[in-house]
């Protein structure tokens, strides 16, 4: 099945570029985040594919109606969906932004979707492992983290709390590289090898984050609650995540 969703994500990903090249309007949602009708078009694609591979499979997406806990508390499996993550990214026209799709079995995500169309880079994982363009996650292993670690923090959201975690890490190693990237690809810089963590200490919602989640999860890397250490678990009662860190 990974290979349909991985079409799906393509086919979003195509729609989404040919909107990339026009003078798209940005309109702004209830909480004030921006959308466009790229975020639009990429979601219907996703949400009538999905619907017509697993039809007993809800959807939870961004940019759907709000479904109440009351209806999807006893949901084993869903999709978890962002058509694009990196909204902002993608205004400003820098290429940072993803296609998420995840599926998540009993609030973990068993395999997931990133597809950052601008660059032609797609992560996928399933039960086989975590992958990058074909090849297998990790590509690369930092064997010396008291020698030096690559750090990769949001570009729009860099908070004073995740500056202050990435001051307390310099008593362990000798030097730290800090990188700044948009939208999801962040936890996949872990997945890859191409970053040592990455520190959320901002809000992000659980469709920001399950796919890239399944990549690092099924290439051995950790997606913890910040302040419990606990894995991020999806469909809780509130979509937003805690703070979570990536390593």
């Amino acid at each position: 099945m990974i290979n349909d969703i991985i079409k799906l994500a393509r086919e979003a990903g195509a729609k989404i570029m040919e909107i990339y090249a026009t003078d798209f309007e940005v309109y702004t949602k209830d909480d004030k985040s921006p959308l466009t009708e790229a975020d639009q078009a990429a979601n219907a694609i996703i949400c009538a594919g999905l619907q017509e591979l697993t039809p007993n499979i809800p959807i939870l997406s961004e940019e759907n109606k709000t479904i109440d806990y009351a209806d999807r508390k006893d949901w084993t499996q869903m999709w978890v969906v962002d058509p694009i993550d990196g909204t902002k990214e993608f205004i400003k026209k820098n290429g940072e932004f993803t296609v998420n799709i995840a599926l998540v079995e009993r609030g973990i995500p068993i395999a997931g979707v990133v597809y950052a169309p601008a660059i032609d880079d797609l992560y996928w994982a399933d039960e086989t492992g975590a992958y990058k363009n074909g090849d297998k996650l990790p590509l690369t292993t930092n064997n010396t983290p008291e020698k030096a670690l690559t750090i990769v923090a949001s570009r729009s959201h860099m908070s004073q709390e995740t500056q202050d975690y990435v001051d307390s890490l310099k008593a362990g190693t000798e030097s730290i590289e800090l990188t700044s990237v948009g939208s999801s690809l962040k936890l996949c810089y872990v997945a890859e090898g191409k970053a040592d963590q990455y520190p959320r200490l901002a809000p992000t919602m659980e469709w920001d984050t399950a796919a890239a989640h399944a990549v690092a999860l099924q290439a051995g890397k950790e997606v913890l609650d910040f302040k419990t250490r606990k894995p991020l678990q999806y469909n809780k009662e509130n979509l937003l995540n805690p703070w979570f860190l990536v390593k």
